[in-house]
């Protein structure tokens, strides 16, 4: 049974999937991918410096004299705050480069804030929402990234309205600091064993 784990920024996904990882369920991080893919795909890096320009990456030369490239993700940032145009653009590049990813992954459990509205909720059989009020979201995602409190609002409300995610959601996990996670996440991994084993 493949499970997908969504929620806005500031929700506390990561936390949740790590306490997964702790009991042995390994998520499939799709933030991360992103973030690996957009440093190691030629291809991904092609597009997006056509895209975005080329200060989308920093070039440094290593001791051989090769051409290293990282992401600038300042410059990165800026242009998917700019407009929702440039945030779809973006995402019309990366996307179908995690999802490929993901599929040859293997795994059964994938973590990702825009499931929905990448379209990844077709490759999962049930969805698991992780949310949290509204002034913990922006207080953890402030310290997470050391922003102000206006771009930390401004990010969470570039995504989907948490209760829109609830309602198209099979399960929700409350992750607002006081009550317990693992209690809420022990019937989901035993219902994923039980379906594995029929």
């Amino acid at each position: 049974m493949k499970t997908g784990i969504t929620g806005g920024i500031g929700s506390g996904k990561s936390y949740v999937c790590q306490l997964l990882a702790e009991i042995g369920v390994n998520v499939y991080d799709c933030d991360a991918a992103a973030k690996r893919l957009m440093a190691t795909s030629e291809k991904l890096r092609q597009q997006l410096t056509e895209l975005i320009g080329p200060e989308a990456y920093n070039i440094a030369t290593d001791a051989d004299g090769k051409e290293e490239f990282t992401l600038n993700k300042a410059a990165v940032a800026r242009f998917l705050l700019a407009s929702e145009a440039n945030n779809k653009a973006v995402n019309n590049i990366v996307h179908p480069a995690v999802i490929a990813d993901f599929e040859a992954s293997g795994m059964e459990w994938v973590e990702s804030a825009i499931l929905f509205e990448a379209g990844m909720n077709r490759l999962v059989d049930r969805v698991v929402a992780v949310i949290a009020p509204r002034d913990v979201r922006i207080a953890r995602v402030m310290e997470r990234d050391d922003i102000s409190r206006e771009e930390a609002i401004q990010w969470i409300d570039r995504q989907w309205p948490q209760k829109e995610i609830i309602k198209r959601s099979d399960y929700v996990i409350v992750n607002d600091g006081h009550q317990q996670l693992l209690p809420q996440l022990k019937p989901l991994i035993v219902a994923a064993k039980a379906t594995d084993e029929e």
